[in-house]
């Protein structure tokens, strides 16, 4: 009797040991982590990164120290270039987007998506087709018979390369309508920001670029969206633009902004990061900076964003294999 109880005694005391273990992260940052985006100051993956650092800054989610690293050139490569030299080590993440999968398929990085470890999905970015105030173009229908008539007539401005989202969303706009995207005029500019400065001069006449990059020259009344490459209408100052799908054709393109880590780093790391990233994106803060941006929430975990990075990565190829583009 007196065994049986001393047992029960040393269990019972167990309990609360176990269930303080349970409670307690299997892994957290011992070290400054690094937020790492692949373009310079100001650039839309810089934006992403710094708000995701200011959240959790403000909010101390973090226990250690945060940073966000700029590593900008070749298109993303370099940035990948650094992350990959970091395998294993779960304080590194980059901030991704498609041209992770476009230079692969592309040949200009042998490094994708596979070779490092999506963390999260965390929103989609629909590509905007713009035109000037007094363009005689008034609708993506406009639009699309001009491109029928005479598709080398129109000069369509796109930064910052061939082969990305914003030419992409190009070509796919002309075969829907059964338009040789091959004949299609792509004018690239180094940045989206360019292109727009080329449609207001008049050396362009359109531009397919990301709404947040043209939403205040629509605001101050000299540019006019005519179609958005999205499922539904975006809010705000573009709520009256129609998709394409309301104008006949079911286009819907987007750049996608997710966060990556390297390869190597173990399930409890994955799960740590999955968790504060999502925290991130149930703050204000957060909500507030996808309103204004025009950035349309779509949080994956990391399993549900391979699956997604797949699919896109077989989407991307097949037009880019259309456009003359992929090795």
């Amino acid at each position: 009797m007196g065994s049986t109880w001393l047992l029960w005694a040393a269990l019972a005391a167990l309990v609360p040991i176990q269930h303080a273990l349970s409670q307690t992260p299997l892994w957290k940052p011992e070290k400054n982590v690094e937020i790492i985006a692949g373009v310079s100051p100001g650039g839309a993956q810089d934006r992403t990164a710094r708000v995701i650092y200011k959240v959790i800054q403000d909010r101390r989610l973090v226990g250690s120290t945060c940073s966000v690293i700029n590593k900008p050139g070749g298109g993303g490569t370099i940035s990948l270039a650094y992350l990959n030299q970091h395998t294993g080590d779960a304080h590194y993440l980059l901030i991704s987007s498609v041209p992770i999968l476009v230079n692969h398929i592309i040949g200009r990085s042998p490094l994708t998506f596979t070779d490092f470890t999506p963390i999260a999905q965390l929103f989609n970015e629909y590509v905007a087709f713009a035109v000037r105030i007094d363009s005689p173009l008034k609708s993506g229908k406009d639009l699309v018979d001009q491109m029928k008539q005479n598709a080398v007539s129109l000069s369509i401005a796109v930064g910052t390369t061939l082969g990305n989202t914003n030419h992409i969303a190009v070509a796919k706009v002309a075969k829907t309508a059964g338009v040789d995207i091959r004949r299609l005029k792509a004018v690239v500019f180094n940045s989206t920001g360019d292109a727009v400065t080329a449609l207001m001069g008049g050396h362009v006449q359109v531009v397919s670029a990301p709404p947040s990059n043209i939403a205040s020259q629509v605001e101050a009344g000299k540019l006019r969206v005519i179609a958005i490459a999205a499922p539904s209408r975006l809010p705000g100052a573009l709520s009256n633009v129609p998709t394409w799908k309301e104008q006949g054709l079911n286009v819907i393109v987007a750049s996608d902004r997710g966060v990556i880590g390297p390869k190597g780093i173990r399930r409890a790391q994955i799960t740590y990061w999955e968790n504060i990233l999502r925290e991130v994106t149930e703050t204000e803060e957060w909500k507030k900076d996808l309103e204004t941006n025009f950035w349309v929430a779509n949080y994956l975990r990391s399993d549900d964003a391979s699956v997604y990075l797949k699919a896109l990565y077989a989407d991307l190829r097949n037009s880019l294999i259309e456009l003359g583009l992929a090795k």
